[in-house]
C-alpha cells in the first residue's frame, strides 16, 4: 500500500465516521437540550428524567438508521480490504 493510498483511506474513514456518527450525535444533542430546558423550567433534577429520554432517542435513531449505518460500514470495510490487498 502506497502512502497516498493510506492517506486516502484514512481520509475516507474519518469522513465515514462523521457521516455515521453525525446523526446519532445530533439526535443526542437535541434530546439533551430539550431535557435540559425541561429540567430547568420545572426544576426537576431527577437523574432518570435526564437519562431515559436520551437513551430512548439514541436507541430510536440507531433503530431507524442502523441498516444504513451497517451498509456504509460494510462497504467501506470491503473497499479497505480490497485496497490493502486482503488479509
Amino acid at each position: 500500500m502506497t502512502p497516498e493510498a493510506a492517506g486516502a483511506l484514512l481520509r475516507e474513514t474519518l469522513q465515514l465516521a462523521l457521516a455515521v456518527g453525525g446523526p446519532i450525535f445530533a439526535t443526542l444533542l437535541v434530546a439533551g437540550l430539550v431535557v435540559g430546558v425541561f429540567q430547568a423550567a420545572t426544576q426537576i433534577n431527577d437523574p432518570a428524567i435526564g437519562f431515559l429520554p436520551r437513551l430512548a432517542a439514541g436507541a430510536g435513531i440507531c433503530f431507524l438508521l442502523g441498516v444504513w449505518m451497517a451498509e456504509r460500514l460494510a462497504s467501506h470495510f470491503a473497499a479497505a480490504v480490497r485496497t490493502a490487498g486482503g488479509f
